[in-house]
Formats: structure tokens, C-alpha cells, sequence
């Protein structure tokens, strides 16, 4: 498997230090390049972290296979993660969170702005995360088409790690979006077959929150991780506060998520 790059914006803090070491982890398991981001207002600012993070990179004890590497730049994590994703050609940003109060709590916030400004999926971890192999995944879909850009890395996660892959949706009452839930799943369980993935299909029932259901479901099921898409034009009313909520979940569960308008397809 060629190297890929995966990188971590880094601000030196306990949450921040978690994203590393889940990076690590990830290491473990794929070839990768771990490159430590660290965004300055100034160029003389830069260049004194530029010095701390040389240091702490000698800190890390890498697995076999994987590099670490580090660069600082003037600019603002808010805009300019995103753009640097880019230009390094990265495959994936793991990113700490510091929960509800942190990132400015996340709903219509600035960290929603770092997500959606990039074209690769995000890892978001809580200083709390636990560092364990991932063996169980949920992949939440609902009645758009955006839903499904996740199940490809969601896939690639699971045949790293062998794991099972747990799709959720939720039952329809009408039975034209019955249908039309039951072809989304139809889709995702003949991809997944096809790719050797093991996938359990579930449908929750339609009434309550959806986010709390799905988090439920993953604490009855010890689930490692979560994958979903973000699209702010899902039929679902409350999915402005959906996908803070499940970033932000009270399980300290790592959230694998994406900007479904700017996905492309493989990222591992």
C-alpha cells in the first residue's frame, strides 16, 4: 500500500496531543505520513513554534512504516485548513475537539467552517477518546443520496481493521420514502458485499431524535466509531444540531466525518 498523508492541526494542548496519538494508532495499521499542522497569526510567531514543534515531534515514537513530519504557516485554522489539505494532496485530518464549548460549540460555528472547507474526510477526537482498535462502526444514512458519500471510507475503515460495519436508517411510515430508505440500503449492502465488508443493517424507529438513536444503538452495540456526512440540505429538520451532537457525543466516541459536497471517492 503506497503512503498516504494524514494530517493533524496541532496547538500543543491535551486534546490536541489525543489527535496525534489516535493518528499514531492509525499508523499502526497503514503507511502514512503524520504531518503536525500548527497555524500562526505572524511570521515571528511561526518561527518559534516552527522550533516547539520540530521538539515535540522528536517526543513521538512512531510505528514502523509511518513518518512523522511538521509544518507551520501563517493563517487562520478556520479558513485555511482546508486549503492546506489540499495542497498537500492529504487523505485525511484528524482534528481534536474540546466538546460543546470548544470550536465555538460547533453549531453554524467556526469548526463546522473547517470541515466543510475541505475535501477530505475528518477524524474528530475528544481529549477523552479511547485508543483502541476500531471493531465496530455505524454508519448513519437517512432519505438523501448525499448519505451514502460515507460509506466508501466507512468500507476502507472496516477492511483495514476488519471491521463490521453497522448501517442505520430509519424507518419510513409513508411508503414512498419507505422505498426509497429500502434502495439506499439496497445500494450500500450490495457495495459492502461486494467489497467483503460484514455490515448489519438496522432500522430505528422513526419517532425521537435521530443523533440520540444512533447513540443508544452505539453504546448497546460497543461501537467504536461513528461515520457519517455532513449536507446541510438533508431532509432531516434537525440536522444542523445532528451532526454537532454526534462530533460532541457524550460516549467520546471518535467521528469520522465529510463535507458531502466536496467528497471525492477513496481516502485509505
Amino acid at each position: 500500500m503506497s503512503k498516504n498523508l494524514y494530517i493533524v492541526p496541532f496547538d500543543f494542548t491535551p486534546v490536541g496531543k489525543k489527535a496525534v496519538e489516535y493518528g499514531l494508532m492509525l499508523g499502526s495499521k497503514v503507511k502514512t505520513e503524520i504531518q503536525l499542522l500548527h497555524l500562526c497569526d505572524s511570521e515571528p510567531k511561526g518561527l518559534v513554534k516552527k522550533k516547539e514543534l520540530e521538539e515535540y515531534a522528536k517526543t513521538l515514537n512512531p510505528p514502523i512504516g509511518t513518518e512523522i513530519t511538521t509544518l507551520v504557516r501563517t493563517g487562520n485554522i478556520f479558513s485555511d485548513i482546508g486549503r492546506i489539505a489540499k495542497e498537500e494532496h492529504a487523505q485525511l485530518i484528524i482534528m481534536g475537539t474540546h466538546g460543546i464549548r470548544g470550536l465555538q460549540a460547533l453549531t453554524g460555528s467556526n469548526a463546522m467552517k473547517v470541515m466543510t472547507s475541505a475535501e477530505c474526510p475528518f477524524i474528530i477526537v475528544q481529549k477523552e477518546t479511547e485508543l483502541k482498535d476500531i471493531k465496530e462502526i455505524v454508519v448513519p444514512i437517512d432519505l438523501t443520496k448525499e448519505s451514502l458519500q460515507i460509506t466508501n471510507i466507512a468500507g476502507d475503515i472496516a477492511n483495514i481493521f476488519g471491521a463490521t460495519i453497522h448501517v442505520l436508517a430509519e424507518k419510513q411510515s409513508d411508503s414512498i420514502l419507505n422505498t426509497r430508505i429500502l434502495n439506499r440500503i439496497s445500494i450500500v449492502s450490495n457495495q459492502y458485499k461486494e467489497r467483503d465488508v460484514n455490515a448489519k443493517i438496522s432500522f430505528l424507529k422513526k419517532s425521537g431524535s435521530y443523533d440520540k438513536k444512533i447513540m443508544r444503538y452505539a453504546q448497546d452495540n460497543s461501537v467504536d466509531l461513528i461515520a457519517f456526512a455532513y449536507h446541510t440540505e438533508s431532509l432531516l429538520p434537525q440536522f444542523d444540531s445532528f451532526a454537532p451532537n454526534l462530533i460532541n457525543n457524550k460516549e467520546k466516541l471518535p467521528v469520522v466525518v465529510i463535507n458531502s459536497k466536496l467528497a471525492s471517492a477513496l481516502y485509505f
